[in-house]
């Protein structure tokens, strides 16, 4: 079934089409389909990820779907915090007095109070602090889009049972599977899973393909095929 129409060669339809895949995954249906192909089509260069998120994450799964690389255009990483050097205490030197052995030690002036020492070490580590709060926070709010492929061992295997048995017994937190796959041919009437996944900077896709693999009698082998930021 052929979805909506949209120009994504214009901002105006670009930002529709974005809304539209807010809540899906693909353009019609539970996997990826010839609506999806002609719609990747239309495109002429990746979506930008801060301005168009959700179509920048199906672009991205699109393209690894169809194999084709060197398309996404990953986010710039953030530019290190610059820090503000502080001024340099000026000190004043003391006038040496003339010592008066006969003098009277009530008549003695206090001695003048040094300028506060460490201060402008103070400020360097303040900003330092701050620069690595904002680092972390930034990290902790990052997402990675991952694509990955599962091939079974046979073609009498059910492989949406196979995708449900995956996408609800491995949980992780920050791990969020995508709401739906597609099959491939890879030979001799065997189809392989093709399904992704996002998660966190706690999150680990080693940890995800190891998973998968312990369930030895339905799967075959794993493969991540692309890995995104978003």
């Amino acid at each position: 079934m052929a979805g909506p129409k949209f120009d994504v060669t214009t901002p105006k339809g670009l930002a529709a089409f974005n809304g539209f895949m807010s809540s899906k995954s693909y353009i019609s249906g539970y996997q990826f389909s010839d609506a999806d192909k002609e719609e990747f089509a239309k495109f002429t260069s990746c979506p930008d990820s801060n301005q168009y998120p959700h179509a920048f994450r199906w672009y991205a799964h699109a393209a690894s779907l169809q194999g084709i690389r060197g398309t996404i255009a990953l986010p710039a990483p953030p530019a290190a915090p610059k820090v503000v050097a502080a001024a340099p205490v000026k000190v004043e030197k003391e006038e040496e007095e003339d010592f008066d052995v006969f003098g009277d030690d009530d008549e003695d002036e206090e001695p003048k109070k040094k300028p506060e020492e460490g201060g402008r070490a103070e400020m360097l580590a303040k900003l330092k602090a701050e620069a690595v709060a904002r680092t972390a926070a930034k990290e902790a709010k990052q997402r990675t889009l991952v694509a990955m492929e599962v091939k079974p061992w046979s073609t009498e295997q059910d492989l949406v049972a196979l995708w449900k048995k995956i996408t609800t017994e491995i949980a992780q937190d920050g791990l969020k599977w995508g709401e739906g796959f597609s099959l491939q041919e890879v030979a001799f009437g065997i189809k392989k899973l093709c399904m992704t996944f996002t998660m966190g900077v706690n999150n680990s896709s080693d940890d995800v393909v190891d998973a998968i693999q312990d369930m030895e009698d339905e799967v075959q082998s794993v493969e991540v095929t692309s890995m995104n930021v978003l």
